[in-house]
């Protein structure tokens, strides 16, 4: 039976508190990882983050940890596409933790990008057949794709511990995937599309596959937020910019700007709480997916 709250029970600060949760965030030195990280600690959690540059993950860390509760704690590098790191993150997470309660696996790269805008066959042929790869299509799929399953399998044990410490189906894993996976606009980038269809559909088969261990799965598809693949660079804090004048270039994006860390945070905070939600795609899109056919 579901267990009737007070109104007090109902206030913000308990529903969404993830204090003494233990958190872990592939590609957390940046961009939508880094959000993430930041949300998750500024509510209590203490949060592991890695990826494949040692001072950007030193840097993240030393910038956005917060003044009380919560942690940013880099782990050693990780290149998730690498079985041998993944198995080494694992152990060290062994030695410092005895669970997880939630991975987001932010980690991801954008491949090849080829503009499908000619109106001659011959001329779509020539563009896209001369800027795209099977490399940069394999490598897409590798990290955006393969690297998001092998990652979440490696930390299954320590995500069932989790759920054991905490209550049934609280432990779970955030993808974030992207809107580009639901979209039928190829945005001059098809092999990132489709790798990103295939994390969206990852998620719903984690999800049914892993619910036995008692593991939500659930994905965040965002739209333009501003990260090294969207803005090409991060500052001295590894924050990057999207001035608003480069959304609105693009002419669907109702919102007219990007999404901010705010409105990221929110939606990482959301489905880290609610253990009623498993399986499903959140589009965080500014509405683009109103104006774009999906």
């Amino acid at each position: 039976m579901p267990v009737k709250a007070s109104t007090s029970d109902l206030h913000v600060g308990k529903l969404f508190s993830v204090k003494d949760y233990v958190c872990v965030v592939t590609g957390g030195g940046s961009g939508i990882g880094l959000m993430a990280a930041q949300a998750l600690a500024a509510n209590g959690a203490k949060v592991y983050i890695t990826s494949r540059r040692q001072e950007v993950l030193e840097k993240a860390a030393k910038s956005h940890s917060p003044d009380q509760q919560g942690q940013i704690i880099p782990l050693s590098p990780c290149d998730v596409t690498k079985k041998e790191d993944l198995e080494n993150m694992y152990k060290e997470l062994s030695s410092k933790e005895k669970y997880i309660n939630l991975l987001v696996a932010a980690a991801g790269i954008s491949g090849d990008k080829a503009n499908p805008d000619a109106e001659k066959a011959t001329e779509m042929k020539k563009q896209l057949w001369d800027n795209e790869t099977f490399e940069g299509w394999a490598e897409a799929y590798n990290t955006d794709v393969t690297a998001v399953y092998f990652t979440t399998v490696c930390l299954l044990p320590l995500l069932q511990a989790g759920t054991e410490s905490h209550g049934h189906l609280s432990a779970s894993v955030i993808v974030i995937s992207s809107m580009s996976g639901i979209m039928k606009n190829a945005q001059s980038h098809f092999g990132y599309n489709a790798a990103k269809g295939g994390t969206v559909h990852l998620t719903k088969l984690m999800s049914g596959e892993f619910q036995k261990l008692r593991i939500r799965v659930n994905s965040i598809a965002p739209g333009y937020f501003p990260s090294e693949m969207t803005a090409k660079e991060s500052d001295e804090n590894q924050k990057s910019d999207l001035p608003d004048e480069k959304i609105q270039e693009k002419g669907h994006v109702p919102m007219d700007r990007a999404g901010s860390d705010a409105e990221m945070a929110q939606a990482v905070i959301f489905l880290t709480k609610n253990t009623y939600v498993n399986g499903q795609i959140l589009a965080v899109d500014g509405g683009v997916l109103n104006v774009v056919s999906s």
